[in-house]
């Protein structure tokens, strides 16, 4: 299982690292379906321009822990072989990767549905904390921002 909490710097995955990940599973053969997305950081949003990001935890061990748990849930819960992830923390520039989900599953229907809720449980319920530099100034953004 890939389920981590990285610091930029620290290390490094791409998609591909996810999906080398998620073929290496015993059910591949019963496998028909694989999603993968990567969030990353923007440039613009409405009149801002977007300078900088920074993504903190106020406890990355007991988050990543409360990650592996949920995506174990979402597992369970969409009958799907596998859901890999990396979320980064750090500072992050336009076009910086954030975080990174990939599915396998045996079929598309219930796999989209898992990276779907995978990409939401990781969005919305978790302490992670943006402070985002613009040319407008800086805002916080909370779990879900």
């Amino acid at each position: 299982m890939l389920v981590k909490i990285v610091e930029k710097d620290e290390e490094y995955y791409k998609i591909n690292d996810l999906v080398d990940t998620l073929k290496k599973n015993e059910k591949i053969d019963e496998s028909g379906a694989m999603f993968t997305f990567e969030g990353f950081v923007r440039g613009k949003e409405d009149d801002q321009e977007i300078k900088d990001l920074t993504l903190t935890l106020p406890d990355k061990e007991k988050t990543e822990k409360e990650l592996i748990e949920a995506i174990k849930d979402i597992e369970e819960k969409y009958c799907v072989y596998e859901i890999a992830t990396v979320h980064y923390i750090g500072k992050f520039f336009t076009g910086d990767t954030l975080f990174l989900v990939g599915v396998l599953g045996s079929h598309r229907d219930k796999t989209l549905k898992a990276l779907s809720a995978a990409i939401e449980k990781i969005k919305y319920g978790f302490d992670f904390k943006k402070e985002e530099v613009s040319n407008t100034g800086t805002r916080v953004i909370l779990a879900g921002g």
